[in-house]
């Protein structure tokens, strides 16, 4: 089976964007593992879904650029997506009970087509977080997705946060010895 990622690219490959976002290529292996629970749950059906499963998942593949996001499947009938960051409209994550079990989530992306559904699913990401919050952050024009709280440390407003926090010690201490303390009896 193949891998969900594939040889992170270095800085700057595909438009600058991160490198965890730009190695996805595929889904992961556990998606297929997913297909397969839901095959065996249809009973009879296992005969004609599981086929069609199986070459889903082994055509899927997933693309991200500076433009947009990319997803094709299909052998017989093959389906290619393309959307442009600024066609999305909404994001979610969708996570069923053997889904939060495998660790996976499908990301539906939303555009301004008419359609209730979501004009783009990408199943099978381990990292549906982090590409919700890059989708997130290209929607609304940002050229990267926003800090985490713990990844600004050491950056120029902490810096300044820092400074303005002794400052305020600095003017409090004076201040205290300025009052005069009250008389003890």
């Amino acid at each position: 089976m193949g891998t969900a990622l594939a040889t992170p690219p270095g800085p700057g490959a595909r438009g600058g964007l991160p490198a965890e976002i730009a190695s996805i290529e595929r889904p992961h292996p556990k998606l297929w593992t997913l297909y397969l629970l839901r095959a065996l749950l249809t009973g009879p059906a296992l005969v004609v879904l599981l086929p069609v499963l199986y070459f889903r998942y082994h055509s899927m593949r997933y693309r991200f650029d500076a433009e947009g996001v990319h997803m094709r499947w299909g052998i017989l009938f093959r389906r290619e997506v393309n959307l442009t960051y600024r066609r999305i409209q909404d994001i979610h994550l969708r996570s069923g009970l053997f889904q939060r079990w495998l660790g996976l989530a499908d990301v539906l992306v939303q555009t301004a087509a008419g359609s209730a559904s979501a004009e783009m699913t990408i199943e099978g990401l381990l990292e549906f977080e982090q590409v919700r919050d890059f989708l997130y952050a290209k929607m609304r024009g940002q050229a990267e997705p926003a800090a985490l709280p713990g990844a600004i440390e050491g950056s120029a407003i902490v810096d300044a946060l820092q400074q303005v926090t002794t400052e305020l010690a600095g003017i409090r201490d004076a201040l205290a010895r300025l009052t005069p303390s009250p008389p003890s009896s």
